[in-house]
C-alpha cells in the first residue's frame, strides 16, 4: 500500500516504506533507541498525555505559522534537526534534505558526522543553517569546525552535551550495524534482498565523512561509532568549555541536549542563545525524562531569557502546536525526515515536511489560531 511516497500521508507511513527499502541494519540504526526503549517511547508518547482546547469563531481564513528562533527567520515552527550519515540512508543524503528545508523555508542542522561537506551546503542553501558539533579531544579540529562554519556561513552553532559517551544501543548490536559497514551472517540476507541500495551505496559517489576526513587518518576510518565517541570526544569537557567555545563562535549558540532546569540556567548564563531540549532521540539515557514532559518547569525558570525549542518524538502537527502551547520558541526532529528521506531522497523529505506544515495550518484553524502567539498554556489540559 505504501510502495510509492505519494500514499505516505504521516510519519508511519514513511516508516513503513523505509523498513522495505532499507537493510535491517541500517533502518534500525534510524528507528532503534537505547537499552529498553522505553525513553524512544516516550517521546512520542508524552504527547498523548494532553489535549488541545479549541476556541471557535477566530476569523481564521489567514494563518501565519512563521516564527523567529536564534535570531533566523523560518516559514514554519519546525526544523530539521542535525542526523548523522545521512547518505547512508540515501545517495543524496543532506544535499536532498538541505534543499528540501530550503523550500519549506525552514532550518537545516548538519552534523559534525555529516557525509557532505560544510562549504557544499553553504553554497547551496541561503535558508538558515545550523552546525551541531561536538566537543573533541583534537583541539585542532574544533578551530577547523568553527572556521569552516564561518566561511561557509553557518547562522548556528549548536554544541551537543548529551553524548560524553554513547548509549547502549542494542538493536545495533543485534542487526550487526557498524560504521563502515561490515556484512556479518545475521545481517546479509537483508543485503541481498535489497539490491538497489546496495548498487548505490557502492557505485555512487563514495561514503566519506569530509568534516572529519583531515583529522582522523584514512586507515582509522574504520572506527566504530562507539570508538568514536568514547576515544575522540573530550569526557571532560565542562561549563567553562562551553562558554569558552560561544565565545569563539562569537554568533548564535544554542546547547544541544539540555534537560534540567539547572542546566537551563547554566546555559543562560554562559550567554548561549538557545537551547534544544533533547534525549537524543531516546538513544542515549534510558529512563530519562522526554522533552515535552520537561519542557513546562524550563519554560518556567528561563522561557524569557533564552529560546527554547523542542526536539523528540514529534511526528504531528499536534504535537508541534502542543510543544508551543507551553512555551517552545520552535520544535525540531530527526526521524521525522529521516524516514522520508529512505523512502524517496529529496521528494520524499519534501512530502514529509509538507505534510506537517499543513497539518499545522490546519490544525491552527481548528485550534481558532492565526499566529504562533496566539498559542497558550490555556489552549491545553493534562489529564
Amino acid at each position: 500500500m505504501f510502495g510509492n511516497i505519494k500514499n505516505c500521508n504521516n510519519t508511519d507511513d514513511f516508516r513503513n516504506l523505509a523498513k522495505s527499502k532499507l537493510p535491517s541494519p541500517v533502518f534500525h540504526y534510524i528507528d532503534g533507541g537505547a537499552d529498553d526503549e522505553i525513553t524512544l517511547k516516550r517521546n512520542r508518547d508524552s504527547y498523548e498525555t494532553c489535549d488541545l482546547v479549541p476556541n471557535v469563531l477566530k476569523g481564521v481564513e489567514e494563518v501565519d505559522i512563521s516564527t523567529t528562533v536564534m535570531g533566523q527567520k523560518i516559514d514554519m515552527p519546525l526544523f530539521c534537526s542535525p542526523t548523522a550519515v545521512q547518505r547512508l540512508f540515501h545517495y543524496d543524503g543532506e544535499r536532498a534534505v538541505s534543499k528540501a528545508a530550503q523550500k519549506f523555508g525552514t532550518m537545516f542542522g548538519v552534523s559534525s558526522l555529516s557525509t557532505v561537506s560544510l562549504e557544499e551546503i553553504g553554497k547551496s542553501i541561503s535558508t538558515p543553517k545550523m552546525f551541531q558539533m561536538y566537543y573533541h579531544k583534537d583541539r585542532g579540529l574544533t578551530e577547523s569546525m568553527l572556521e569552516r562554519c564561518h566561511e561557509s556561513n553557518f547562522d548556528v552553532l549548536a554544541l551537543t552535551v548529551d553524548t560524553i559517551v554513547t548509549g547502549n544501543r542494542e538493536r545495533d548490536l543485534r542487526t550487526g550495524f557498524s560504521m563502515p559497514l561490515r556484512l556479518s551472517l545475521e545481517s546479509i540476507l537483508s543485503f541481498i534482498t535489497h539490491p538497489m541500495w546496495g548498487i548505490n551505496f557502492l557505485l555512487r559517489e563514495k561514503f566519506d565523512l569530509p568534516i572529519l576526513k583531515d583529522h582522523i587518518p584514512e586507515a582509522n576510518f574504520a572506527i566504530s561509532l562507539s570508538d568514536y565517541f568514547s576515544k575522540m570526544l573530550d569526557q571532560s569537557m565542562n561549563w567553562k568549555d562551553a562558554e569558552e567555545l560561544r565565545k569563539k563562535w562569537g554568533k548564535q549558540f544554542c546547547l544541544k541536549g539540555i534537560m534540567s532546569v539547572e542546566d537551563a540556567k547554566r546555559a543562560v548564563d554562559i550567554g548561549a542563545t538557545g537551547i534544544i531540549l533533547s534525549n537524543h532521540g531516546g538513544r542515549q539515557l534510558d529512563g530519562s525524562r522526554s522533552p515535552f514532559d520537561q519542557l513546562s518547569e524550563i519554560v518556567d525558570a528561563v522561557g524569557d531569557k533564552i529560546d527554547i525549542i523542542c526536539e523528540g518524538g514529534i511526528t504531528r502537527g499536534t504535537h508541534v502546536l502542543k510543544a508551543l502551547s507551553l512555551g517552545a520558541k520552535a520544535c525540531s526532529g530527526g526521524r521525522m525526515y529521516l524516514y522520508a528521506l529512505a523512502a524517496g531522497g529529496q521528494k520524499g523529505v519534501e512530502k514529509a515536511l509538507s505534510n506537517l506544515r499543513n497539518e499545522m495550518i490546519r490544525d491552527m484553524k481548528l485550534m481558532g489560531c492565526t499566529k504562533i502567539s496566539d498559542l497558550k498554556r490555556d489552549n491545553i489540559r493534562f489529564r
